[in-house]
């Protein structure tokens, strides 16, 4: 399924596809940011909306790596902290979920090489980085269910730890309504290396929900959420009507107790895993070989 390239701005907007500094607007008391980037729906039921995780629920693999690439390319910072962003990505794909220290990590990482750039590198970096590697990579199944949502007259948004900006550019560029993300702080559009409020991970994106569900007059008895991760479950607890979406292994678990709906767009994952993780014994060496393989081969793209 192609994106919604014409889709059109919310009012006020007028950009597009493109996602400027003055859009993103703060929800009170939560630290996150909101950007609208379609025109909402009204009927049949404007106080519905439908929520969506961004790594491995819309798209393959973790969005933030993407743009690292775009970034190293654009000169922000040099091929060993694409080494690490390689280790903590083969890390993910092999036990299956995420590690607290390494959200931390990403979190200083992503910080200190921004600091000192502009909005509006981010921005275009953020374009590229859409068009070579995350449109590639949209689950269909996913973006047919948010198209669902939006043909019902909801509302559908994006919740991402990712940047607002880049975040926003996605939503965009799929129809959606707007985009949940984290907001890096800038003043007079140059980041100052500091993050306003925290990560929107975890806990922080049920906050998020709340605040935007309160800000558009939104249900959320009514509204929905999809998410891959036990790390969402603060999120998916929020709204009437959970769902999971190529789950991991705690998260399956627990929506089939709790009799939420499982949908799984993968195709081959699970052998694949099965032949990483039996060859545990020989992780050391291999895995940093496969790690300088992999960097090779990226640096080459």
């Amino acid at each position: 399924m192609s994106d919604a390239e014409g889709s059109a701005p919310a009012s006020g907007t007028g950009h597009g596809t493109e996602v400027h500094e003055d859009d993103v607007r703060p929800l009170p008391g939560v630290g996150a940011s909101a950007v609208e980037v379609a025109p909402l729906h009204t009927e049949p039921d404007p106080r519905a909306a439908a929520f969506f995780d961004l790594d491995n629920t819309m798209i393959k693999g973790a969005s933030m790596f993407h743009l690292a690439k775009g970034l190293y390319r654009h000169g922000f910072f040099g091929s060993r902290v694409i080494a690490k962003a390689v280790w903590l990505q083969v890390w993910f794909r092999v036990v299956g979920r995420e590690n607290p220290t390494h959200i931390e990590d990403a979190r200083a990482a992503s910080l200190s090489f921004i600091e000192g750039h502009t909005v509006a590198e981010l921005e275009e970096i953020g374009q590229e980085t859409y068009e070579d590697a995350i449109h590639p990579r949209i689950w269909p199944g996913t973006r047919a269910l948010a198209q669902q949502h939006l043909d019902a007259g909801q509302q559908a948004w994006l919740v991402t730890a990712a940047p607002v900006e880049v975040a926003g550019i996605i939503a965009a560029r799929l129809g959606l309504n707007g985009a949940l993300g984290t907001t890096a702080e800038h003043v007079d559009g140059v980041y100052t290396g500091r993050l306003r409020g925290e990560l929107l991970h975890g806990a922080a994106k049920a906050d998020a929900v709340r605040a935007l569900a309160l800000a558009e007059g939104l249900d959320l008895d009514r509204c929905s959420a999809y998410s891959d991760s036990v790390n969402d479950l603060p999120m998916l607890s929020v709204v009437g009507h959970p769902a999971v979406i190529n789950p991991d292994k705690r998260l399956r678990r627990h929506a089939q107790e709790q009799g939420w709906p499982v949908r799984d767009f993968r195709r081959g994952r699970r052998a694949a895993r099965a032949g990483l993780l039996g060859a545990g014994g020989a992780a050391g060496a291999t895995g940093a070989f496969a790690v300088g393989v992999a960097l090779r081969r990226m640096l080459r793209r």
